[in-house]
């Protein structure tokens, strides 16, 4: 990618067939089987994690995959663009100028999964129940600045923010304002396990062994009344221990489609060989990978030491020869693709040099080489991540400057230790909650950052972030949060690597599969149908 602003403009969810498709929407049906759609994924009960499809717990892109389908949200993104539409909600508006009062009024004729009626209560119930749950690891941040919630009746609910915020909309239609039953869930206490009480298109049945989903089948659901017009009756999620098994199943016709996740090397296959059966498609995403620092650990403490880093690391090279192409080096925590997107690292340290990194180090009087551990997880965003902090690591000890090793974790520890700092350096994803600048800048500052990072900055979190909250326009906002990135390639505590593509493969048989993801990168797949 340039390294100069390179703007794609986040209009459609769309995505570009790669290979040619023999596949169309005419003669799509429904009810012709199920849609079985692999993953690598796992969903398992931790001690950190007790509730894995519990909407006050869940924060993270594969388990939201199953909850979009299953839970009702007031609001949702629509099949293509970034405003939400009605859901649950028959519309939400602000009642105010300075996007302090939200009011919603719901549909008609709101039921659960279990024939439970949804009122305004149960919206109520929800929020409050996430509140007062307030998960470590769970989306509290997306919800923390409510301030009361009303119900003047059974279809209206009035949300009153402790500041203004023009993005509360986009963040009710998360999974974090999941819609539960009151009556089937605790207010004080998650709900372990994986049953699922919700008011969404599908509903869901599991298989488990060793407190592990092993099969996840949703059947689509009679009580649901919303703006989803679900083309099948039934899909599965059937789970894989490696990508490699995956790739079969699909090239064997054992499952339908895949989304995550296929390898560089697998994908490299699907777009240049001629796989029988099989179509690639491919979105430029919103999905970014960057290295997380605790600034409180002694290692990395010194903003130098975090500086020099930056100025070493060959985004380019990890782009090309550990990912093949299936990412763009990312000199920003805003992706191309996002209003207010700039290269912000690009712009302060140019290509990357050893020179420049050890002037860092000597006039900050940090003597060389600075031992440091990378510390990855091997389980969670694909094969590829090992190889990548290799080349990481090589990167740094080339240097002389750094004595640099790299060290997997499995996920199941990795997210926990990490949020309570064990790492020094670690390298994370993110996939935008929703797609707008605030949700790559302000998830990772303040209180409830997602990172539990200690680092802080005031003019970021008393100023930039919510002067920009104030306006509905969100290009005069994105200027706002441009500063910010500045900031962060001034001090560092994370840093930016790639911005992925994304990818869907399926069977030439499956419609909709153009519109599997939307612009959240999240799974639609009540769009998928079998054709001709």
């Amino acid at each position: 990618m340039n390294r100069k602003t390179l703007a794609l403009p986040a209009v459609a969810a769309l995505l570009v067939p790669v290979l040619a498709a023999c596949g169309g929407s005419d003669g799509a049906g429904k009810g012709k089987g199920a849609i079985v759609v692999g993953t690598t994924d796992r969903f398992e009960e931790t001690t950190d994690a007790p509730a894995p499809f519990d909407p006050a717990a869940a924060y993270d892109i594969s388990v939201w995959n199953v909850l979009h389908s299953t839970f009702q949200t007031l609001l949702r993104l629509p099949r293509s663009g970034a405003q939400p539409v009605g859901d649950a909600a028959e519309k939400c508006w602000f009642a105010d100028r300075k996007n302090e009062q939200l009011r919603c009024t719901l549909r008609s004729g709101l039921k659960f999964s279990n024939g439970h009626a949804l009122t305004s209560e149960d919206v109520k119930f929800s929020f409050e129940r996430a509140l007062a749950i307030n998960f470590e690891n769970g989306p509290i941040s997306l919800l923390s600045n409510i301030d009361r919630i009303e119900t003047p009746s059974e279809t209206e609910v009035v949300f009153s923010l402790k500041t203004p915020d023009a993005t509360f909309p986009q963040k009710i239609a998360t999974p974090a304002g999941a819609i539960v039953d009151s009556e089937s869930y605790s207010k004080k206490e998650l709900n372990n396990g994986f049953k699922v009480v919700g008011s969404g298109p599908y509903t869901l049945k599991t298989e488990e062994k060793d407190g592990r989903v092993t099969k996840a089948v949703f059947d689509k659901n009679p009580n649901y009344r919303g703006s989803v017009d679900p083309q099948n009756d039934k899909f599965e999620m059937r789970f894989f221990d490696d990508s490699k098994s995956m790739e079969k199943a699909l090239k064997d016709g054992d499952i339908d489609l895949v989304n995550r996740s296929l390898s560089p090397e697998q994908l490299g296959r699907l777009r240049t060989a001629d796989v029988k059966g099989v179509k690639l498609l491919e979105t430029p995403g919103q999905e970014i990978s960057f290295l997380a620092f605790n600034t409180e650990d002694s290692t990395v403490k010194n903003k130098a030491v975090r500086q020099a880093v930056a100025q070493l690391i060959d985004r380019q090279a990890l782009a090309r020869d550990d990912y093949e192409r299936t990412n763009e080096a990312l000199y920003s925590l805003v992706p191309a693709g996002i209003t207010g997107h700039q290269n912000s690292f690009s712009n302060k340290y140019g290509d990357p040099s050893v020179e420049k990194a050890r002037t860092i180090l000597k006039g900050a009087g940090i003597t060389s080489p600075v031992p440091l551990t990378l510390t990855y997880t091997s389980d969670h965003y694909g094969e590829a991540t090992a190889k990548a902090f290799k080349t990481l690591q090589k990167q740094l000890n080339d240097s002389q400057l750094f004595t640099a090793k790299a060290e997997g974790v499995k996920w199941a520890d990795f997210r926990p230790e990490a949020a309570r700092g064990k790492y020094a350096v670690y390298g994370m994803g993110w996939f935008p909650d929703f797609p707008d600048p605030d949700n790559y800048v302000a998830p990772f500052f303040g209180k409830d950052n997602f990172l539990r990072s200690p680092y802080q900055n005031t003019k970021i979190t008393n100023q930039l972030i919510p002067d920009s909250r104030e306006t509905s326009q969100r290009e005069s906002a994105a200027k706002l949060l441009q500063q910010a990135q500045d900031i962060v390639a001034d001090e560092v505590p994370v840093l930016p690597l790639w911005q992925g593509k994304q990818y869907v493969a399926a069977r030439e048989n499956i419609t909709g599969a153009e519109w599997a993801l939307n612009l959240a990168s999240e799974l639609q797949p009540w769009e998928l149908a079998r054709g001709v």
